[in-house]
């Protein structure tokens, strides 16, 4: 939410907002706020209690956890302050740091939903090769999905900073090169952050699902053979404990509901971006996407806690 249009941009009509849409906006961002810092942090200690029985899958829904309270604490929590002062209090670094800090929980929430799926591509599609790995790089994909979202949200520093928007009027806005700099960022900023991401982990969701279908049917076949099943690029599948089955059920319904939630918002950044006559007060929808933070959690409750 937020990072992308909800503070305007130079050299754009400061136009005056919807008061009730506001309050709307505020109530909704309240109850998200603390729907999502007391879920996130329940859940956050309960895994930090069992650190030592963790798991991968638990390893990654941890960090998912942190990468949320990095949305509800420096995304929605300074969008909520913002929408009800109108404008942005505080010096030029604060509004830098600020909308740093909300792309990084953009990024590093998405970033880190897709290495836990490709973490369940590769146990279930190369479970030897998984195996192999296990010891050696328990923590690689997490520090990858940090280190792409660390780096991925610098240009914000660049881009925002505190502008006068009127005689002795401040805010935070953006400066753009003319005419091509906002379609460019937007375009950027769905395609890294929505498009890149949704593709990697819908083709691996895909790909377990062929590999589990073709598994099942290759062990439909050799039933009641006297010939002994020759392992195949799946062989971890069929035999697949009901702890894996419910990982994998709740990572494709995590995923679900980060493409439900966030599509929506980017869809109309986009529109918003590339066609002059669209409105500009779209940043409301923009709370779909924060939603994502807290269905996660009933997600997990869904599945009885996490798989071991």
């Amino acid at each position: 939410m937020g990072p992308l249009n909800n503070s305007g941009f130079v050299n754009a009509e400061d136009v005056a907002r919807d008061e009730i849409l506001a309050k709307v906006e505020i109530a909704l961002l309240s109850v998200i706020f603390v729907s999502a810092a007391i879920l996130n942090t329940t859940l956050l200690l309960v895994l930090w209690k069992q650190r030592k029985q963790m798991s991968r899958m638990r390893v990654f829904v941890f960090h998912l956890c942190l990468a949320d309270l990095v949305v509800a604490f420096f995304q929605v929590c300074p969008q909520l302050m913002w929408d009800i002062t109108d404008r942005f209090v505080g010096p030029d670094l604060v509004c830098r740091l600020v909308k740093y800090l909300q792309v990084l929980g953009m990024f590093s929430s998405t970033y880190m939903i897709v290495v836990m799926t490709v973490d369940r591509y590769q146990a279930v599609c190369n479970p030897m090769v998984k195996f192999q790995q296990t010891r050696t790089r328990l923590n690689i994909p997490v520090c990858i999905a940090w280190g792409i979202s660390l780096l991925g949200s610098l240009p914000q520093v660049f881009i925002f900073s505190q502008v006068e928007v009127a005689p002795g009027v401040f805010d935070c806005w953006a400066k753009f090169i003319q005419p091509w700099g906002l379609q460019a960022y937007i375009t950027w900023t769905t395609l890294v952050i929505f498009v890149v991401p949704v593709f990697i982990v819908v083709v691996c969701q895909v790909r377990i699902c062929r590999a589990i279908h073709k598994n099942l049917y290759q062990k439909i076949q050799l039933q009641g053979s006297v010939i002994p099943p020759f392992p195949s690029r799946a062989s971890g599948v069929a035999g697949m404990s009901k702890a894996r089955v419910k990982t994998l059920k709740m990572t494709v319904v995590i995923v679900l509901v980060y493409i439900v939630c966030w599509a929506p918002f980017f869809t109309v950044q986009l529109w918003s971006a590339w066609d002059t006559h669209a409105p500009k007060e779209s940043k409301s929808l923009s709370v779909c996407g924060c939603v994502s933070c807290v269905y996660y959690h009933f997600v997990v409750l869904y599945f009885k806690f996490l798989p071991k």
